[in-house]
């Protein structure tokens, strides 16, 4: 191969499909996929819709299954809640996210986007279906995109773009279900606007935003907005599984014909991988940063395959290695370091999950004060209390001293914490003099309620230092 023919095939490095030579954008129709992996996609997406729009309506002990309340600071996992004093424990589910995206990457590359991720599911399986249902299969969007205004034009552009609003609302409406709860939502659909203006606004913004990106970023989002994209290019080896193209076995390339050359490869150049793919790759180019792993080329070549009587998997699931090589997927240095990392990161989050505690609760000396001598030789010492109640139910608090013989007198009311709230007040403590071996004793104080112990405490009492 001369070097001009090597240029010119590695040229469509320098540019994407969705971009022209000036720059401007070019709009794709990729060809409605069908195929056994299009279906089990569809089916996967159908359940992943269940469950994203049926959420919210479950609750537990009277709230919501899941609620990320970033307002309140109040987050709800599989009904157990989260406050701000457990945000160590999401810092440590966020690092086994992040490594586990990289484990999976590095082995499965970017499977996640084709079959997982939402924006994929929404574009493929909700808006781009809307699309060949009003306006037909990618023959006849082009020629509607290309043709004049007519009556039959608008209508059809109408119904599509009413529907996509209608879908991002609803979908605006679902994402705020789980930050307020679909109760507060309702409340919002019901209440009179005047005292919901802020919120209706908004959940306009938000469906603008997802109608915009539905309907006119598209996939952009996958090359150009997502971070994901850009990082499987660091992640990705010989030895990860993509979407790839046999050109062992395809190469070269003839158009069909029953007395084909036996010299010749199984690619018959037919074109429907290309026609197919959602960002208009030619998969034969190799790995891209814009393939998805979709598998819409799959099928494609799948079925053109069979209709020629050819063996099906010219392109298919496999890594570099394994179409190069003929070797099966290893279990690589690399491989094993993120497992290890991810599974010390598991065994630590579960750790942290097991010894959590249902309250929480701080208690600090008064600030700039000292001890105060008491009638009767007593000391005593100014506290602040801040009990944290995570759980459904209100409870009483009492306090006892565990480690020194004394009393406490609680300021005001006796101390009570409602159900998923916080309690603040005051207590003194006093201990008699003779007990005080230092300037500084350390205190236990145990907190009960129901004669039920929840939580201990430590802190310091201050008393006079001790003459000879």
């Amino acid at each position: 191969m001369s070097n001009q023919d090597s240029e010119q095939k590695e040229s469509f490095r320098d540019s994407i499909a969705t971009i022209d030579n000036e720059g401007k954008r070019r709009w794709i129709f990729p060809t409605r996929p069908k195929g056994k992996l299009y279906d089990l996609r569809k089916y996967l997406s159908y359940l992943y819709l269940f469950v994203f729009f049926g959420l919210p309506f479950i609750h537990h002990n009277g709230e919501p299954l899941f609620l990320f309340n970033i307002l309140e600071r109040k987050f709800i996992l599989f009904g157990m809640i989260f406050w701000p004093q457990d945000f160590f424990i999401f810092g440590v589910g966020m690092l086994i996210f992040i490594v586990f995206i990289a484990l999976f990457t590095v082995i499965f590359g970017r499977v996640f986007c084709g079959w997982a991720c939402p924006q994929t599911i929404f574009m493929e399986m909700l808006f781009r279906r809307i699309e060949y249902w009003v306006e037909g299969d990618a023959t006849y969007q082009k020629k509607l995109a290309k043709g004049p205004w007519t009556g039959e034009k608008f209508t059809k552009r109408t119904i599509k773009y009413v529907l996509f609003f209608l879908l991002s609302f609803l979908i605006a409406n679902t994402f705020l279900s789980y930050l307020i709860s679909v109760d507060e939502v309702f409340k919002l659909a019901t209440d009179p606007i005047s005292q919901h203006v802020g919120s209706l606004t908004s959940i306009l913004i938000f469906t603008g935003v997802f109608f915009f990106v539905y309907s006119y970023l598209r996939e952009q989002v996958c090359l150009i907005v997502c971070p994901y994209g850009r990082m499987q290019s660091v992640l990705l080896d010989k030895e990860t599984i993509v979407v790839a193209y046999d050109y062992v076995r395809g190469e070269p390339r003839e158009k069909y014909s029953k007395n084909a050359a036996p010299e010749k490869g199984d690619c018959i150049d037919c074109g429907l991988c290309v026609k197919v793919c959602p960002t208009a790759i030619d998969i034969r180019n190799g790995t891209q940063l814009e393939c998805v792993n979709c598998t819409a080329c799959i099928d494609a070549c799948n079925a053109m395959m069979e209709s020629v009587k050819r063996p099906t998997g010219l392109i298919r699931y496999d890594s570099e290695r394994g179409i190069a090589e003929k070797i099966h997927l290893k279990f690589t240095t690399r491989m094993k370091a993120y497992t290890v990392v991810l599974l010390v990161l598991i065994g630590i989050e579960a750790g942290l999950l097991a010894t959590r505690s249902d309250y929480d609760a701080t208690i600090l000396r008064a600030k700039g004060m000292l001890f105060q001598e008491r009638p009767n030789n007593e000391i005593s010492n100014l506290y602040t209390i801040k009990v944290v109640n995570k759980t459904h139910d209100s409870l009483p608090v009492e306090l006892r001293l565990e480690n020194m013989k004394g009393r406490l007198e609680v300021m005001g009311k006796a101390l009570s914490v409602k159900s998923e709230n916080i309690s603040q007040g005051q207590f003194f403590v006093y201990l008699n003099k003779a007990d005080l071996t230092s300037r500084k004793t350390k205190l236990v104080i145990g907190l009960y309620t129901n004669n039920k112990k929840i939580k201990t405490v430590k802190t310091n009492f201050l008393g006079p230092v001790k003459r000879n």
